[in-house]
């Protein structure tokens, strides 16, 4: 006779999540991940509980109490982008779930995903990263950091974690890893960037080997400082636009594709994974062409 699937009103809500995020730990998922499908899948169960008295286990749960769930999410005006990215959380919960014969059905299953809206991506013309570095400029630190991301494009997580090995100044290459189980990428250092890393490590001397950019007490400096140290120098140059370090990481992708850098080569720099990701600086750099023609126009 064949076994039938685990009666499921003996497992909670939160013990087959607590399930759950131990298997993407067990596949070895970042610590961001993981912190992100807690928070996504917590605020499901809260909401449940709230909204559905019956709901006490994971077969309970029906298609309906998804589509509310996305419902009031969207009145309380989180973005598409958002709510698809919740709406994935829980997709891959009941997956796991389905897959460990936990439940016979997964209630996701049509649900269409929200769509996302087109958000434009701010970057910094000319003379506002100018404006920037040279309120930097009297911080060799803060200098030489700005300089790398303006002249690489790396991620503000990227940059935190770079050694003072990562630097090849003979070959003039900057090497970034992208984390575990991933292949670290090359990316060509030009001559400001260089010479603000090589002024920085004069300043700051050997003593403080392994990581490359370090904090007033010598360790190594988190993206939070940096975040503030960003919205510090946006202020004094009166810039409105977001002061987020990933503004560097468009400027310099936009700046690249105006000029000519093909996506192929612009991929491999930015270490996208899909190409599709690539293309959109190269759709902001014709539409700026556009604009620039009728600018000009005759």
């Amino acid at each position: 006779m064949q076994t039938a699937p685990i009666s499921q009103p003996r497992l909670t809500l939160e013990e087959s999540l607590k399930a759950f995020l131990a298997a993407l730990e067990g596949k070895n998922r970042s610590g961001a991940t993981l912190k992100a499908y807690r928070i996504d899948l917590y605020q499901f169960i809260i909401w449940l509980k709230e909204n559905n008295l019956a709901a006490t286990s994971p077969s309970r749960i029906e298609k309906a109490d998804l589509t509310e769930y996305l419902t009031y999410l969207s009145r309380l005006g989180l973005t598409g982008k958002t709510r698809a990215r919740k709406l994935a959380a829980v997709r891959e919960y009941f997956r796991h779930l389905l897959n460990h014969e936990l439940i016979t059905r997964s209630p996701a299953d049509g649900i269409e995903t929200p769509k996302q809206e087109k958000r434009s991506r701010d970057f910094l013309q000319r003379s506002e990263y100018n404006t920037f570095l040279s309120l930097a400029g009297s911080n060799v630190r803060d200098f030489a950091m700005f300089q790398v991301f303006l002249q690489t494009g790396v991620r503000v997580s990227e940059l935190v974690e770079l050694a003072v090995d990562d630097i090849d100044f003979v070959g003039r290459t900057l090497r970034v890893r992208e984390g575990k189980g991933k292949a670290a990428r090359a990316i060509p250092l030009e001559q400001k960037a260089l010479k603000a890393i090589k002024n920085y490590l004069a300043v700051r001397g050997d003593n403080y080997p392994g990581h490359l950019f370090l904090n007033r007490y010598g360790e190594p400096i988190g993206e939070r400082g940096i975040q503030k140290l960003v919205a510090h120098y946006c202020t004094q140059a009166g810039l409105t636009k977001r002061a987020s370090p990933h503004i560097f990481r468009h400027t310099f992708a936009t700046h690249k594709a105006k000029n000519g850098v093909s996506p192929y080569k612009l991929k491999d720099w930015l270490g996208h994974a899909n190409l599709n990701t690539t293309q959109i600086y190269v759709h902001m750099a014709e539409d700026n062409t556009h604009r620039l023609m009728e600018q000009t126009s005759l």
